[in-house]
């Protein structure tokens, strides 16, 4: 009975995890809209303008560098860029959650491949495969050391055309 329990235990934890995901993607931070205009995100932190961003987009990033949302175009593409520093004890890889929706008309993909990478201020970086949460991407990383840190995507459609682009994010 015991070697029945093992392979039971291992497929009810991965359900549980697959159902895991989504609801932590979408977590307290609802990514609807309200109080900014059409930039797609909804909530209760207050944004300055002052972050910088070398595309010319409008960047939100508060003042304890906890949230920063940055839209672009990319080959076609709508992406948001989403950094908001993890919850304590829901970390995934880092002190930071770093979020990537992909829409075309308006319409999230799901159906992509995709890889991270960061480059931190000292020079150093590292690359991680992006996991789907719900309408989002999202890999873990360490960025609360201050710098100006480059933010890396490169995406693979379900047409078999890779996308890459990029923000810069600094800690504050």
């Amino acid at each position: 009975m015991n070697t029945l329990l093992k392979p039971l235990s291992v497929v009810s934890f991965a359900a549980m995890m697959a159902v895991a995901a989504p609801l932590y993607a979408a977590g307290e931070h609802a990514h609807g809209h309200d109080d900014h205009g059409s930039d797609g995100h909804k909530s209760g932190v207050k944004h300055d303008d002052h972050h910088d961003s070398d595309d010319g987009h409008e960047a939100h990033n508060s003042k304890k560098g906890s949230m920063f949302l940055v839209k672009k175009e990319i080959d076609g593409y709508d992406v948001t860029f989403h950094v908001m520093k993890a919850k304590p004890g829901k970390e995934m890889g880092g002190s930071h959650d770093f979020m990537i929706k992909v829409e075309k008309n308006g319409k999230a993909l799901t159906n992509i491949v995709m890889n991270t990478k960061v480059k931190h201020p000292n020079g150093s970086s590292e690359t991680k495969k992006a996991m789907l949460m719900g309408d989002w991407m999202m890999a873990g990383y360490d960025l609360g050391h201050e710098g100006k840190h480059q933010l890396m995507i490169l995406f693979k459609t379900a047409d078999g055309e890779k996308h890459k682009g990029g923000v810069h994010y600094s800690a504050q």
